[in-house]
């Protein structure tokens, strides 16, 4: 695992300096503590940080071919790389080391871009081709790992994080406001773009190629999801039982893959049906989990209670963060923001994990695979909610429903009906989505002063709109789960994890995403996911063999926090300075009167604004630390 960097300038401009590249790398060393590697040729830097996990001795990067005219830096794991290596040592191909980054230069030479569908892995990798004059510049077939890029005349720079491409001292940043607006939106920016408009991501599955005599790029991707039905090669399931072993026998088979490590590896585990199966296929591993001395927000027991059955260690805590304090450490490393607030907690395991391994195992994307989220439900309530007159529901039902207090417990109904009510006056288009909107269109307009308004040309609803049209023939289930692992798995979950767990220096890995396991679930017919009033069906089903049923058959809690009595409470004081309304009308995007009232009525219990709220704090540090 590590941190990649590098500049490219345009044919009869000065080399790329190198100590540019250091200052880039520089900004990453907590995702490589273990080493450097910068070298330029020609008009090509390249630079890296490393977390030795792989050939801890030998796997230095930049990493070459037996001639020198290929080298890459590379980010990531590919876990088939030894099956790999044998096919071109068998071709001819000469090895010096023992790292999987080598076999990318090899394959690349056999190859060309024709490589990636061979790769099992998560990667962000780029790959300088001398004789050739390209840069190729590639990410995983889910985004597990990021990649941020940056083009101006003359000028092209990529990093794993915004960071790094900041530190170069060639960006002056700016804010995109429809960025912003999709921010307040979703909890994060969806697609390519990012908050400034400057920096870019490259999207999952996809490749950059760059032509180094003109600098001049072409983007393509070369993995998609599958549809439901396609066969996958052998044997097809058809029975309900055939595919509960397919997937239980996958899920082995990608966990045992993804334990190959030099270093010492564990698992973080939440005792929640995703975690516990990745455990339960690990065998023998140490496990890390915590919990709130809040109880309405700590799994622990049922953590607890899964190590216990699988015989596996655990080490576990009880938490109550300096919150003050943690936030300072945590906002640098969210330059490219969202607003999702279990980023305290995927930090906090991180931290406790990383005092004793290197390597991490995490459950993230069972939900998005096998249909874990209550909007999967929420639409099938929606068509029997439709069913009542009009007048009756916007006119009567909804606004009593959302005129209720909100209730104190985190999972009471009367929260529940709210939410509900809320994503029903949402654009019916965007489906399962509209129950995922923090910010809606109402409020968004409320917020923005109407000079900003004026700048948003594309509404914030669009990127989601744009995967449902894509996803269009498959049933309503597999488009949200299409939608959710296009958008919300890899724009805010993974971002989540891979930031927080590099914060510490520590690799996390995600067999559930495994590119064979992605695409069996997605194989696979919806009824088996969400139905019946029930979300998750067949994995749970598969847990059931694996952990006692009373740690399967329970309530989804998610990995989250108290953040809505922290706003009140602890982080208060940040609130009030953050989102001061004199403040907010200097800076001109939001309007004053509408973040005081949002700041008030929830400092006085009367709403829960907690999701919104955050995010603009979380904006305001952004913009105050990255002076855009």
């Amino acid at each position: 695992m590590c941190g990649i960097a590098g500049i490219a300038v345009a044919p009869g401009s000065p080399p790329p300096e190198e100590e540019r590249i250091r200052a880039m790398c520089a900004a990453l060393v907590h995702r490589g503590p273990d080493g450097e590697g910068i070298e330029t040729r020609g008009n090509v830097g390249l630079g890296m940080r490393r977390l030795a996990v792989i050939d801890v001795e030998g796997g230095g990067q930049p990493i070459a071919n037996e001639v020198g005219s290929i080298r890459v830096v590379f980010n990531g794991e590919i876990y088939n790389y030894r099956e790999l290596r044998r096919d071109l040592e068998g071709r001819g191909h000469r090895f010096r080391t023992a790292a999987d980054t080598e076999v990318l230069v090899h394959l690349y030479e056999e190859r060309g871009e024709g490589m990636l569908p061979l790769l099992n892995g998560m990667f962000a990798f780029a790959l300088h081709d001398e004789r050739r004059a390209r840069l190729l510049l590639a990410r995983d077939h889910m985004g597990i790992k990021p990649l941020y890029w940056s083009a101006a005349p003359g000028l092209f720079l990529f990093g794993s994080e915004v960071k790094a491409l900041l530190a170069s001292g060639l960006i002056r940043p700016s804010l995109d406001l429809e960025g912003l607006a999709e921010l307040l939106a979703w909890e994060y920016v969806p697609g390519a773009g990012t908050l400034m408009r400057e920096v870019h991501k490259l999207e999952p599955a996809t490749f950059l190629d760059l032509d180094l005599r003109s600098l001049e790029a072409r983007r393509e991707r070369y993995w998609r999801i599958p549809p439901p039905g396609e066969a996958y090669g052998g044997a097809e399931p058809r029975t309900d039982a055939e595919w509960e072993d397919a997937v239980d026998g996958k899920i082995g088979e990608c966990v045992r893959r993804q334990m190959v490590s030099d270093v010492p590896l564990g698992a973080l585990l939440s005792g929640g049906v995703d975690s516990s199966l990745v455990v339960a296929a690990m065998g023998e591993a140490r496990t890390f989990s915590i919990g709130f001395d809040d109880p309405t927000y700590n799994e622990l027991p049922h953590a607890r209670a899964v190590a216990e059955h699988l015989g596996v260690s655990n080490r576990s805590e009880t938490i109550r963060p300096d919150i003050g304090d943690l936030f300072e450490k945590l906002m640098p490393h969210l330059d490219d923001p969202i607003g999702d607030f279990s980023v305290f907690p995927t930090y906090l395991v991180s931290r406790l994990a990383r005092d004793e391994v290197t390597v991490a195992l995490t459950g993230d994307g069972g939900d998005e695979l096998f249909g874990g989220y209550e909007t999967y439900l929420a639409r099938e309530k929606a068509v029997l909610w439709e069913r009542i007159p009009r007048w009756i529901r916007r006119g009567v039902l909804e606004p009593a429903v959302l005129a209720l207090p909100p209730s104190p417990k985190k999972k009471g109904f009367v929260n529940k009906a709210r939410r509900f009510a809320q994503g029903m006056a949402e654009d019916r288009a965007l489906g399962h989505a509209r129950w995922r909107i923090f910010a809606g269109d109402a409020l968004r307009r409320a917020l923005f002063t109407d000079e900003a308004l004026a700048a948003l040309a594309r509404p914030a609803e669009t990127h989601v709109l744009d995967l449902r049209r894509e996803a269009e023939g498959r049933d309503e289930t597999d488009r949200a789960l299409f939608v959710d692992a296009r958008s919300y798995l890899v724009d805010n979950c993974l971002v989540k994890v891979d930031r927080m767990s590099m914060a510490c220096s520590l690799e996390a890995r995600v067999p559930l995403l495994d590119r064979e396991l992605v695409e069996l679930a997605f194989r696979m017919p919806s009824r088996l996911k969400v139905s019946g009033g029930k979300t998750k069906r067949l994995l749970k089903s598969v847990a059931r063999r694996h952990v006692p049923p009373r740690c399967v058959d329970r309530p989804k809690e998610g990995f989250s926090i108290p953040i809505k009595h922290w706003l009140r409470r602890e982080l208060k004081p940040l609130l009030l300075d953050r989102l001061a309304p004199e403040r907010i009308r200097r800076e001109g995007v939001f309007r004053g009167e509408t973040v005081e009232r949002l700041v008030r009525e929830h400092l006085e219990g009367r709403e829960n604004h907690s999701h919104v709220l955050w995010t603009m704090l979380v904006f305001e540090d952004w913009r105050e630390r990255w002076s855009v």
